[in-house]
């Protein structure tokens, strides 16, 4: 059974950082291309950063320089790393974990940006 547990979200004043977390489990991890996506109430579900197994990233223009994704292959785990946050990255974040067909998503995680 694949279970994707996320971490670390919260509420954050513009200008601050936050880390998500997301360890996975029933699967072979660093065999999984990750992802971090986010979605804004009354907004479609968006993708924030991509990182391949090969360690290809892409980020959304809007989080270019501010984000980092990264992965520990021992611990399971796949990191957003928040800088300079702005009240519009306020959402529900989602990890995603893909191969092939096969996709799966934790349960979201809520980011608040506020003063």
């Amino acid at each position: 059974q694949v279970q994707l547990v996320e971490s670390g979200g919260g509420l954050v004043q513009p200008g601050g950082s936050l880390r998500l977390a997301c360890a996975a489990s029933g699967i072979i991890f660093n065999r999984y291309n990750l992802g971090w996506y986010r979605q804004a109430p009354g907004s479609k579900r968006e993708s924030v950063a991509l990182l391949t197994i090969e360690g290809n990233t892409n980020y959304a223009d809007s989080v270019k320089g501010r984000f980092t994704i990264s992965r520990d292959n021992a611990k399971n785990t796949v990191y957003l790393t928040m800088d300079s946050l702005k009240p519009e990255d306020t959402a529900v974040y989602y990890c995603n974990v893909r191969l092939g067909f096969n996709a799966y998503w934790g349960q979201g995680t809520q980011v608040t940006v506020s003063s």
